[in-house]
């Protein structure tokens, strides 16, 4: 028998699970669902809902429910799985209010043909879907990554940290540019992000010895109305996070253990912003081994090896960039602060074969090391604390 052979006999649906899945294909203006009932052998259904009408997919449901138990005599659950994407998590979390177990997976884990051209519709990426939500629920090891979502609250809380790194982006975009303008002027010395950058612009002369012409002049104090309505919001999300951190560092009794914050903040060299990033990044949900905190971060390393083939990819940056990226910034800090730590020592022995992969190996080490001191109080080895 060919294995794409139809089933006549008892489907493993009904025989194993005894529930609906379904798969989630969603859009800006269509949501396509995907449905393997009990009593249909093999056979998948297809419909189509307008995209943000919960009430119009819950109904879809609730006839998946009754044409099933019109077959079968019985009530089954439903089971969705979903991809993380553009939509977030607020599907998921509507779903799980309606008592329906819902799954979000990381698209990436999912196994595809590795043929260089390969069909992809949104019919194939919903059957897809659900048999890669069948293998997950008969148990199969590492058939895929189901995200962990968090909270409204966390959620709502990561905010902060986001929006201060796309403020700093705009505000290097700004400064760069009257800098580029001026340079192309003959003049180099100029600071926009000083306090007096008004009235020494007033003073600009190009290098020439002429005055700064006035079409060059108004648009560089258009980009520094940008650039000071930015150094607000700046200051304001600051003050918001300060804020924050303040509150989660309040005691919650006598006898609690000491919040990740109050911890982190603890470290000679750890600054408010990566304490928030971590917090909001990383700390705020669980993991089961050091490999799976690596990964979450993108800095688990990436072997090939086949027969006596054998070479290192490097790291996957198949994870949080932001806290990728942070992690790289706290380890060179770390280095400065912390000269003295095993990590460091470590770094110093292992840095002559290359500086720039010794200090993602010291993030990823500094990284576990961090969320053994939050978790288990583990204080990492020879880390210099805060003086108070």
């Amino acid at each position: 028998m060919l294995l794409d052979h139809p089933c006549d006999g008892a489907a493993a649906i009904r025989t194993h699970f005894g529930a609906i899945f379904v798969s989630l294909e969603l859009s800006r203006s269509t949501w396509l669902v995907t449905s393997l009932s009990p009593g249909k052998g093999e056979k998948m259904s297809k419909h189509s809902v307008t995209a943000g009408d919960i009430a119009g997919l819950l109904q879809l449901f609730a006839e998946l429910k009754r044409r099933a138990q019109a077959r079968t005599g019985q009530n089954y659950p439903i089971v969705t799985i979903q991809e993380a994407g553009l939509d977030g998590f607020w599907l998921h979390r509507a779903l799980q209010q309606e008592g329906i177990e819902s799954h979000v997976v990381d698209p990436a884990s999912i196994a595809t043909p590795r043929r260089r051209r390969r069909a992809k519709t949104d019919r194939l990426d919903g059957e897809t879907l659900l048999r890669t939500l069948l293998a997950y629920k008969r148990g199969e090891p590492r058939v895929c990554a189901m995200v962990v979502a968090p909270s409204p609250e966390e959620e709502d809380r990561r905010r902060l940290c986001r929006e201060r790194r796309t403020l700093i982006a705009e505000r290097i975009t700004h400064v760069n540019r009257i800098k580029g303008l001026l340079f192309a002027q003959g003049i180099s010395d100029y600071a926009p992000l000083r306090r007096d950058r008004r009235v020494r612009l007033e003073a600009l002369r190009t290098g020439d010895g002429r005055v700064l012409p006035s079409h060059v002049k108004a648009q560089i104090s258009r980009e520094l109305d940008r650039l000071e309505l930015l150094l607000d919001q700046i200051k304001a999300v600051e003050a918001e996070q300060e804020a924050l951190l303040a509150e989660a560092r309040k005691p919650a009794g006598k006898n609690a253990p000491p919040d990740p914050v109050t911890m982190l903040l603890a470290l000679k060299g750890m600054g408010a912003n990566f304490a928030a990033v971590l917090w909001s990044e990383a700390f705020y949900r669980q993991f089961s081994n050091r490999r799976q905190l690596a990964a979450y971060a993108g800095l688990a390393p990436t072997p090939w090896r086949s027969g006596g083939i054998e070479r290192e990819q490097g790291v996957s940056k198949a994870g949080n960039p932001r806290l990728r990226t942070t992690m790289i910034q706290l380890a060179w800090l770390w280095l400065r602060h912390q000269d003295q730590s095993a990590l460091a020592r470590w770094f110093k022995a292992h840095s002559q074969r290359g500086r720039k992969s010794a200090i993602v190996a010291l993030a990823r080490k500094l990284l576990v090391a961090l969320w053994k001191y939050v978790t288990g109080g583990i204080v990492i080895e020879g880390a210099k604390m805060k003086s108070a």
